[in-house]
């Protein structure tokens, strides 16, 4: 009899067994994973062996007690099936073109990533890959603006990174390809199940000429529990996150909240005082959460911030001495 615990016999088959069955986001899954590896994680997981002291075994033990019913040999199985069938790549932390950037996460670090198309757009430097994101219902104001950013920063050799959401990820994507350049798509759920449906057609483009990633294995559907966790993959893979358009409470605002944990850069796109669609980007610009962003040279010195700071910059452009500045006889 096949058995979980006899699937994961070395690193790479426990982490692709671990996150075929658990949900992502789990520090408890990362702490034991960085304690006693994969194979005795699954091991844990699966309700044999004790856990090592370090380990909180009270929070271990109700982790175990939620996550022993999900460990089964078939879903291992059948991801890894579908897996081969649809000719996508595994990656895991050891392999080389893991994007390092994820292990910023720590104990939230994917487990492992399903991947189809230009795998190599993982191994760029940080600052070349950019996430774009907004609002789902976005008004031609926001998709303008998103694809004049998204058409020069892939002109400059950026990678436009975005959730593949209706609006302004969407547009996103569509200017990256438009203009020739390279787009990273970070799935929800397995990369046979496109999200949202309606995106299918571009999506499949996006697979097709740039990259489809999702920690979640093939089959696996979208849930909001999903969402939130997507967001700081997000967040994590790139130098900088501009949110173009945004509600107040728009879940775009979750990826920049992420993305400012990690201490990388957050910009904003303002709006009209009058939109709801810019009150969230608004939002972040009054909390001090993101600079202003009105074009793609703001983009840049997110990723590549000036020597000596832009302030300095506009004083010596606009003739500004130092003293002048202290007693405001210049402005």
């Amino acid at each position: 009899m096949v058995t979980i615990t006899s699937l994961a016999k070395d690193e790479r088959s426990a982490r692709v067994a671990l996150a075929a069955t658990l949900e992502p986001d789990n520090a408890v899954t990362g702490r034991l994973i960085a304690a006693v590896g994969a194979v005795e994680t699954v091991r844990l997981a699966a309700g044999t062996g004790a856990f090592p002291k370090k380990i909180d075994t009270v929070e271990a033990g109700l982790w175990r007690n939620k996550v022993a019913p999900r460990m089964e040999a078939r879903t291992v199985t059948q991801a890894l099936s579908e897996t081969g069938r649809l000719g996508l790549r595994i990656l895991i932390p050891s392999d080389d073109e893991w994007p390092t950037a994820l292990n910023d996460l720590g104990d939230r670090a994917p487990t492992a990533l399903w991947l189809r198309g230009a795998v190599s757009l993982l191994t760029a430097p940080l600052n070349d890959r950019v996430t774009i994101t907004g609002a789902r219902a976005a008004t031609s104001y926001g998709e303008h603006v998103v694809g004049e950013l998204a058409s020069e920063m892939t002109h400059a050799e950026r990678i436009i990174v975005a959730g593949g959401a209706y609006g302004i990820d969407a547009a996103a994507h569509r200017a990256a390809l438009a203009s020739g350049g390279q787009t990273l798509a970070v799935m929800v759920g397995g990369l046979d199940r496109l999200c949202p449906s309606g995106n299918r057609e571009l999506l499949e483009r996006v697979g097709d000429l740039g990259l489809l990633a999702s920690e979640m294995p093939p089959g696996s559907a979208p849930t909001k529990w999903r969402f939130l966790a997507r967001n700081r993959v997000l967040g994590a893979l790139s130098g900088a996150t501009v949110v173009v358009e945004a509600g107040y409470r728009s879940g775009s605002l979750n990826v920049a909240a992420r993305a400012a944990q990690l201490g990388r850069p957050v910009g904003a796109v303002p709006g009209p005082v009058t939109s709801v669609s810019s009150a969230g980007t608004h939002r972040l610009l009054r909390e001090g959460v993101a600079s202003l962003v009105t074009d793609a040279a703001d983009v840049t010195a997110l990723l590549d911030p000036p020597a000596g700071g832009g302030g300095q910059a506009f004083a010596r452009e606009s003739g500004i001495t130092p003293s002048a500045r202290r007693d405001g006889r210049a402005l």
